[in-house]
């Protein structure tokens, strides 16, 4: 029988004390073998503690969401790298999906459908728009999954402070072989219950707009509150 193949979960933290244990624990239940990284940008809680004592190895990173995500990548040993934020749970099968969606000589890349832990009408509706196999709402928070290989031949997440995500996954689907799951991660709601539903959803298409128009993701990320902790 051959032995599943090492995924090397990356999580980018900031001060994640109240979701990192459930994401983790969300990840002990996932078909071994898997690599647990926790790259933390500077954290001020008790975010690093929190993720050793569910059996994570923290690693102390610059901050900005892209540039821990790669240091976790070059720290890890696994040849598929799950990328996933620290507010966000895999489905009970997730990594082995993750395997399979992997297997096939021609397939590179993916990531999950979404929904969030407080559907309200309009977190719904966006749910179900990430069903669409559409390379450009491919969020991070989506949980992204790719062969080592591809991750190094696209030169990693581009050390940006927004959309560097949604760049990566573009990136990736030109590389060849992106694969679109129907299993859905589960992330949480908070940003929309801080802001409200309506506000940050406005706000939300407002920079993604201007990132599909081509602007510089300096001067969309001072529009964006707390972007590298959300």
């Amino acid at each position: 029988m051959t032995t599943p193949r090492l995924v090397s979960i990356i999580i980018p933290t900031l001060n994640e004390e109240g979701t990192i244990a459930g994401t983790l624990r969300r990840v002990h239940q996932q078909e071994a073998p898997v690599e647990i990284l926790v790259a933390d940008g500077g954290s001020t809680d008790n975010t690093r503690s929190v993720a050793r004592a569910h059996g994570a190895t923290v690693l102390k990173a610059p901050r900005g969401r892209a540039t821990q995500m790669n240091h976790g990548a070059t720290h890890s040993a696994g040849r598929l790298l799950l990328f996933l934020h620290a507010d966000t749970q895999l489905p009970p099968d997730g990594v082995s999906l993750v395997r399979q969606s992997l297997s096939p000589p021609d397939a590179t890349a993916g990531t999950f459908r979404l929904r969030f832990d407080d559907p309200t009408p309009l977190l719904r509706f966006y749910a179900w728009c990430t069903g669409w196999p559409w390379i450009r709402l491919c969020f991070g928070d989506r949980g992204q999954f790719v062969e080592r290989s591809a991750f190094e031949s696209v030169g990693g997440f581009p050390d940006w402070p927004l959309f560097e995500d949604l760049e990566l996954a573009a990136r990736l689907q030109k590389h060849g072989g992106f694969r679109f799951l129907n299993a859905s991660v589960k992330t949480s709601a908070r940003r929309f219950r801080r802001h409200g539903p309506l506000r940050q959803q406005l706000l939300n298409l407002y920079l993604w707009t201007h990132y599909l128009w081509g602007t510089d993701p300096d001067q969309l990320a001072s529009l964006y509150p707390a972007h590298t902790d959300d």
